[in-house]
């Protein structure tokens, strides 16, 4: 990947160009829009939390396993690796890139298949739509809005940043079959996101970057763990040719080594090959503004189709061999048990919350008191859903 700085695209999000903030302020002199933005992420009480959050396993299964935290860090990274090469606006990319996994739960999937299962008779739970509250309602910080206030392009790639949201121009909130969630369609109301165009390249880039991260990651954390050994990954596409080209060439080479060797190869590839590809699809669209983006109804930031054939078949080998392990699936059992405890017990127990959610409650059993209940639980960290567990449960606890 060259070192060098190309001029900024044509088509890349310009600050000077953003369409500003729900809540007008004043703007800093000596930082842009995004970086602001990333700014107050770095800031939010939400990100803190994720060094105690994890994704496949629990904090306490060792120290040297990935969190959300370190993951959006390398998510990061690569977003802005890349934003480089093309031209775009790293600082935007970086801030989606840091913002993506605010809401998710404790104990990663696991946590959050409890949750929405608790929540489906009041309107459900899903963590993208969780990471809009916390950055437009739940961060209580500022004096003058709830929120973070962050400018229209930084909420627009975090609402769409997996595609439009409606699927047609000009259709209306919830119209044409879309199951639009009531967090999602009562911002946009104040605030129009356009949910049915794509994002801009910024948080196409941020999207990919976040799977080429997990996935790798998740090579190497699993590796570490023994879920699975090198030998089994060799008939994985892309993964066991690499694993065999880094053995060829460093014959004897020990294991922690040759997995981080193996991992920054797979990553450089994957990397190598977005660029190629979403090159190809600008050179190919041609445009000239980031609004041009947005309208072509498709994505220009993308694998190539070998690629993405690739990614399929690790995915599929990390669900069999990792995510279905039965190590994994007995951590994940204990983690859904505690979800579903704690919020049927604050569900009927609402006085048993402590005194800044309890007066958010109504009733036992309302949705008002489902809500705030799931809100506390999703914004636990591992570590501390754990030992609330402990002292609900554990008549010796306190």
């Amino acid at each position: 990947m060259s070192a060098t700085h190309p001029a900024p695209a044509p088509y890349a999000s310009q600050p000077e160009e953003s369409r500003g903030r729900l809540h007008p302020e004043p703007e800093s002199a000596t930082r842009t829009v995004f970086q602001r933005d990333r700014d107050r992420i770095v800031h939010s009480a939400a990100f803190r939390r994720l060094e105690y959050k994890t994704q496949v396993f629990v904090y306490h299964e060792g120290d040297y396993y990935r969190t959300r935290l370190t993951h959006s860090l390398e998510t990061a990274q690569i977003a802005r690796s890349i934003c480089r090469v093309l031209g775009l606006n790293e600082d935007l990319a970086e801030a989606l890139a840091l913002a993506h996994d605010l809401g998710h739960t404790p104990f990663g999937h696991a946590g959050e298949v409890a949750l929405a299962e608790m929540m489906a008779g009041y309107g459900g739970f899903d963590h993208n739509t969780h990471t809009l509250r916390i950055l437009t309602e739940l961060e209580q910080r500022y004096a003058e809005f709830d929120g973070l206030n962050l400018t229209w392009e930084t909420l627009e790639g975090i609402a769409k940043h997996n595609g439009p949201v409606l699927p047609a121009e000009g259709a209306g909130v919830g119209e044409g079959g879309a199951a639009l969630p009531a967090a999602l369609a009562r911002y946009v109301e104040r605030h129009d996101l356009e949910l049915h165009t794509h994002a801009g390249a910024e948080a196409q880039v941020a999207a990919l970057a976040d799977d080429i991260a997990y996935n790798n990651h998740d090579v190497d954390d699993g590796l570490r763990a023994e879920l699975f050994s090198v030998d089994d990954l060799r008939e994985v596409p892309l993964v066991g040719p690499v694993f065999a080209s880094v053995l060829r060439r460093h014959d004897g080479l020990d294991r922690n080594r040759l997995i981080h060797e193996a991992v920054r190869r797979m990553i450089d590839a994957m990397v190598t090959d977005l660029l190629d590809e979403s090159r190809r699809r600008l050179a190919h669209a041609a445009p000239r503004h980031v609004d041009d983006i947005r309208a072509l109804g498709r994505p220009v930031i993308a694998f190539s189709a070998e690629m993405c054939a690739h990614d399929t078949a690790l995915k599929g080998f990390l669900r069999e061999h990792m995510y279905r392990h039965y190590k994994v699936n007995r951590m994940a059992s204990k983690a859904r048990r505690a979800v579903r405890e704690m919020f049927q017990l604050f569900v009927g127990e609402p006085e048993c919350l402590p005194d800044e959610w309890r007066v958010q409650c109504g009733a036992p059993g309302v949705p008002q008191t489902a809500k705030a209940v799931a809100d506390y639980i999703a914004g636990m960290t591992d570590r501390f859903a754990l030992m609330e567990h402990q002292r609900l449960f554990d008549v010796a606890g306190r």
